[in-house]
């Protein structure tokens, strides 16, 4: 059991966890109700799975001790918890999926490893054979059409369509916006678990951060360039790593494969809203004049 002090830290830090949680959660009309509904359901649910015995489901009266949880709601919030729809770990959108072969399946690459340019028409090395193989069920000039809005792919001159970026982002809060935002918090959550309560004999998973508090904000531009070419050129080459290292198909269905990988994001502080209002307003008033013998 944690003191007291380090219950108080550990709360600490999920607050500062949550703020941006909370936001998003505002600005998509969920209320802290069903907010607190989920938060019952996980806590069961991982309670149920993490602290059995000999690798059993934890009872639900241990459960309930685990969770501060009544007895009698734990077995509801079981049945609420099988209820709830589960996703593959590691979300990839359609699109996503789509750029991907196309990146990494010899039927799409040229000789020399890159994407080729595709016809749009039928046909294999096609851009509709592409999004058959990865994306069925969606229509192919649905595809383009997305993945032109974002600019992942461009049209030629010549009727063909060429791959302009490795991923999907997409331009509004979507539901696949949402599930991809749900996958990277869990991960960033389960590495940062990982290495605070590992075990001594397991090794730490790799979490680093390069940090500043005293950057110029005229600096944010070419900060931002910088890491989307450098961040951009090191996930590439990790990217082709993980694909040399990929096992058959049939391995993995035999559940001889793990999923491993490494994500790279931009570090900065929100800006109050306030604080905003109060840039702009200060930024519309003049400087006062100098006075005669150059003192204000």
């Amino acid at each position: 059991m944690a003191s007291r002090a380090l219950r108080t830290r550990i709360l600490d830090a999920l607050g500062r966890l949550l703020e941006p949680i909370v936001l998003l959660l505002l600005k998509s009309g969920v209320t802290w109700k069903e907010f607190s509904d989920l938060a019952k359901v996980k806590f069961v649910q991982v309670a149920t799975g993490e602290f059995g015995i000999r690798g059993r489901p934890t009872n639900a009266s241990r459960v309930a001790i685990l969770t501060g949880i009544d007895r009698r709601e734990v077995r509801k919030l079981r049945l609420a918890a099988a209820e709830q729809p589960t996703f593959e770990p590691g979300f990839m959108s359609k699109p996503t999926q789509v750029l991907d072969g196309w990146f990494h399946d010899p039927d799409f690459r040229s000789a020399s490893g890159q994407p080729r340019d595709l016809p749009v028409s039928e046909g294999d090395g096609s851009f509709t054979a592409l999004v058959r193989r990865y994306a069925p069920g969606i229509p192919p000039v649905a595809m383009i059409k997305e993945l032109g809005a974002v600019r992942a792919i461009e049209h030629l001159p010549d009727g063909h369509v060429r791959a302009l970026k490795r991923n999907y982002i997409p331009r509004e809060l979507t539901d696949n916006q949402i599930r991809l935002w749900g996958s990277v918090l869990q991960d960033v959550g389960t590495t940062v678990g990982h290495n605070l309560s590992r075990e001594e004999a397991d090794l730490p998973r790799f979490d680093r951060r390069a940090i500043s508090l005293r950057v110029d904000p005229k600096a944010l531009p070419e900060f931002r360039e910088m890491l989307e070419r450098e961040g951009q050129a090191f996930l590439e080459r990790v990217d082709e790593w993980i694909s040399a290292h990929e096992v058959q198909s049939s391995l993995n269905e035999q559940g001889k494969a793990i999923r491993l990988g490494v994500g790279v994001y931009h570090i900065q502080d929100r800006v109050p809203r306030i604080t905003r209002k109060q840039a702009r307003t200060s930024d519309n008033v003049s400087p006062p004049r100098p006075a005669p013998g150059g003192q204000t």
